[in-house]
């Protein structure tokens, strides 16, 4: 069987019960992620930066600008959804983000001091949730989906590692 390259880690698949071990854990990873993307990144070239993942796949670095954006994201849907009542988030079309030129030249040194910036304050807001909080949820526009924060956590930690692997898969295929 073919590893499917834009999954290397997997699909999402959270938990039917999520408890607070596992909430910890999720808010780890997120927090790692920043660390994560920087050792994966390290030391590659503008050539190997330019490369796809996957055939019809983003760049590394797109990858790498990809990820302060869907994070940023999240970051805020995390804020509307603790201040409002079940908010209907807004969507964003991240292919298309991805497509926008700068994405396409940009030094990925701005996109991982973003996410440096981004994930302390993220972090610092995830570990004051209370177990009250983490049951709140914001209603997607495109699928109608109630998601509580605690599922939001476990979609993040996924996430973060999702895209290193993206990374690091190629890395290891391409020997460099």
């Amino acid at each position: 069987m073919t590893k499917d390259l834009r999954f290397p880690i997997g699909k999402f698949n959270p938990p039917e019960h999520i408890d607070s071990a596992l909430i910890v854990e999720w808010i780890s990873d997120i927090e790692n992620c920043p660390k994560a993307m920087r050792e994966a990144v390290e030391g590659l070239t503008d050539e190997q930066l330019d490369t796809t993942y996957r055939p019809g796949g983003w760049t590394l670095r797109q990858v790498v600008h990809h990820v302060p954006d869907s994070h940023i994201n999240s970051y805020m849907r995390f804020h509307w959804t603790l201040t409002e009542d079940s908010p209907r988030i807004k969507a964003y079309d991240e292919k298309i983000w991805a497509e926008l030129e700068y994405q396409k030249s940009m030094p990925i040194a701005v996109s991982l001091n973003l996410l440096d910036m981004v994930h302390q304050r993220w972090v610092f807001l995830l570990k004051s949730l209370s177990e009250t909080d983490l049951e709140k949820y914001f209603v997607h526009p495109e699928n109608g989906q109630n998601h509580t924060l605690k599922w939001t956590i476990a979609l993040y930690a996924w996430h973060s590692k999702h895209h290193v692997a993206h990374i690091t898969d190629l890395k290891k295929r391409m020997g460099w």
